[in-house]
């Protein structure tokens, strides 16, 4: 069963009534152990905040309920008691996977008594995660049928669409949704605020530059705190995060020396007591405000928020009531502000707001059957129990034909009717469940040693290149250097006046075509697809105004990178019927290109950041005009592919939002791209909008 309502709307109790029912009756059974529970959250802080509740709920049953938290925070000596004794076990898919499955024999008592697995916030589960947790999943499954049990899948979720077909694919098992919110709550005020563009300044290419929505956050944060009004604001980013925080600490130690105290940032990559004691003083008041990323948007209890700002749109409507719904969580009425960024789709929905308030959630994307995903995961479940042809349907289609290739590859041995994991180290370990891969980052402390924090392999490039700005703990650092063999990477403490953005380059080459249809005598297609990527400089940028200062070389290695993308074609007779000429072709291609990208997370739960495209005035491989758009994961996400069938929707948005913005040539609200390694060089947003309008007009119905 999948519970699928509104923000404070009582999931929780939804689940816990039956879960606490079954841990009661089962502490009466004959055997030392009785009934047990599994409870999974996207993140440590909704894990632990959860057993905060369930404690309290549990509180007149004395010890007939038993939960305990098992993470990468859990202390070494604790864990054999949670294995042992614990009946209710608050984990996370990550731990589920390297820590519980792969020493099942450990937990075994606890596996042959589990009667629920909770899914908390299960919208959360999409792209390249999701398709990963979805196979966890069905590891544990496979599991509880060896030790004889056979849980019920408890699924709570904000409202989406069709959460019962997510669901259901996300566990591999059929799933009842029940969507139906009768529950009271408190009037909320939205607001959708746009920042001013700054006459005096010029972006690239001559572009007027926008306010920065970390800039107006702050602002907003500081008139809050001021007025005694208790808020949390979302930011994307780590460094967004930490940027917020530190401004607002510097605006009001103006006002009032005891504010800036009240006022901190929370994200990934702190240490555990870090976060443990920013969430204590959360929860008591102590702290007024807060600048955070996502990590505390996911249903974590904090009673008395009366404000939520979310810098810029976080990517899916779920995401936007859920941080949304932080506030007024006690029935009281609350404040919720929209901050647009300088960026595409931002700039649409303050001006679109129907695309907001009347539309309905998106649907949640994932492809568990993705071979980058499920390969390891096979491994993975080999070495927990041999793998027989009979395991292979619970997998999916695609596992028998990629066992036989992991046997070719010598990663799985066949003996007998079972297959074997023979390799001696951990086969768990050959994939990241969150799609970073690689080893994580350390950063470090040049002068001292200390480490600060990690950052994903794959994020390394981008975020702690030799010259970077890192932020932590309010702190502002400079990459020195960075190893990526040894991967490390050493800062320097350093108070600039600017913060930093990577530039790359792409290329692309079509590997298969899957399917295509005719749009006139355009080709709309979708398939598989080989991308280059090399991150070649990185561009200063003043911090409250955004403006460009400079721009530096790097010299990095290049990544190439196998996936799905999709993409369509023009023929010549379309670009003299848009009055395209071969001058401007280049530079309407590429302004559709960034646009598109822009506009898709509003069609597919991605992030911009998830995707990535090309445009090419003559493509080698189509010998047309070419835009892609391509999923930036091993093997897809689904994102593309989503954009494939919903491309009538998601082109004509795209040509909405270039021709509602009022620049004059293009800017980064409409065309301009932020990680664009040409400079945003060539770009015309009247031919963009020409193009797609006669590409859209010769378009099958949507």
């Amino acid at each position: 069963m999948v519970v699928a309502t509104g923000t404070a709307s009582g999931k929780s109790l939804a689940y816990l009534a039956p879960v606490l029912s079954a841990l009661a009756d089962g502490a009466e059974a004959p055997n030392r152990r009785g009934a047990t529970a599994l409870y999974l959250a996207p993140t440590k802080a909704l894990a632990a905040d959860q057993r905060r509740a369930v404690r309290a709920l549990a509180a007149p049953l004395g010890n007939a309920v038993r939960p305990a938290v098992y993470d990468g925070d859990t202390p070494v000596e604790e864990r054999e008691w949670v294995r042992q004794y614990a009946n209710y076990v608050l984990t996370n898919p990550d731990m589920l996977h390297r820590g519980i499955l792969p020493a099942h024999p450990r937990w075994s008592s606890f596996l042959r008594a589990l009667r629920y697995v909770v899914i908390d916030e299960c919208h959360t589960y999409r792209g390249v995660f999701g398709s990963h947790v979805a196979q966890v999943l069905r590891r544990l499954r496979r599991l509880c049928a060896r030790y004889g049990s056979d849980p019920v899948f408890l699924l709570a979720s904000a409202t989406a669409s069709d959460p019962a077909a997510a669901a259901s694919r996300l566990t591999g098992v059929p799933v009842t949704e029940v969507a139906d919110d009768a529950s009271p709550r408190g009037e909320v005020v939205f607001a959708l605020w746009e920042p001013p563009l700054l006459t005096e300044l010029r972006g690239e290419k001559g572009a007027p530059v926008r306010r920065t929505a970390t800039a107006e956050t702050a602002d907003l944060l500081t008139d809050l705190v001021v007025q005694g009004v208790r808020t949390v604001a979302f930011v994307r980013s780590r460094r967004g995060a930490e940027l917020i925080a530190v401004i607002a600490q510097e605006r009001l130690a103006e006002v009032n020396r005891s504010l800036p105290g009240r006022v901190a940032a929370y994200r990934g990559g702190y240490l555990p007591e870090e976060r443990r004691a920013l969430e204590r003083a959360l929860h008591s008041g102590e702290l007024l405000g807060l600048a955070a990323t996502t990590a505390l948007e996911l249903g974590v209890d904090v009673s008395g928020l009366d404000a939520v700002l979310i810098t810029g749109y976080p990517g899916t409507r779920a995401s936007l009531w859920q941080q949304a719904g932080r506030a007024g969580r006690a029935g009281q009425g609350a404040l919720a502000v929209l901050i647009a960024r300088d960026d595409p789709l931002d700039t649409y929905l303050v001006h679109h707001p129907e695309a907001l308030f009347r539309q309905p959630v998106e649907a949640t994307v994932l492809d568990p059957d993705n071979p980058y995903v499920l390969a390891p995961h096979l491994c993975a479940a080999a070495a927990e129990i041999p793998l027989t042809e009979a395991d292979l349907p619970l997998f999916g289609p695609a596992a028998a034909e990629l066992v036989t290739q992991l046997e070719a590859a010598k990663l799985l041995r066949r003996r007998a009717t079972a297959w074997h994991w023979t390799r001696r180290e951990r086969a768990s370990d050959l994939t990241d469940i969150r799609g970073g891969g690689g080893r994580p980052v350390q950063i470090v402390e040049a002068a001292t040693g200390r480490l600060l924090g990690t950052v994903d392999e794959s994020a390394a490039h981008t975020a702690v290149h030799d010259g970077a700005v890192h932020l932590h703990q309010g702190r502002t650092y400079l990459v020195k250097q960075l190893d990526l063999e040894d991967s490390v990477a050493l800062v320097e403490e350093s108070s600039p006046p600017f913060s930093t953005t990577a530039r790359d380059t792409t290329s692309i080459s079509v590997l298969e075509t899957e399917t295509e249809i005719p749009w006139g005598p355009a080709r709309l297609c979708f398939g598989s697809v080989e991308v280059t990527n090399q991150v070649v400089s990185y561009l200063r940028r003043k911090l409250i105004t955004g403006e460009v200062l400079g721009e530096a070389k790097l010299d990095l290695p290049p990544r190439t990178l196998r996936t799905r993308a999709v993409w369509w074609t023009v023929t010549e007779d379309q670009l003299d019927e848009a009055r395209i000429n071969p001058e401007i072709l280049g530079g309407a291609l590429h302004a559709a290109e960034h646009a598109s990208i822009g506009l898709l997370p509003l069609f597919a739960t991605c992030d911009r950041w998830d995707i990535g495209g090309v445009s090419v005035p003559l493509h080698p491989d189509t010998l047309l005009p070419t835009v892609f758009v391509y999923d930036g994961h091993p093997g897809g996400a689904g994102f593309a592919e989503r954009a494939f069938h919903t491309a009538h929707a998601w082109l004509t948005a795209t040509r909405d939002a270039i021709a509602s913005c009022e620049c004059e040539a293009g800017c980064p609200s409409c065309i301009q791209s932020p990680k664009c390694g040409n400079g945003n060089d060539p770009l015309h947003k009247r031919g963009a909008i020409r193009l797609l309008t006669r590409l859209l007009a010769q378009a099958p119905p949507p």
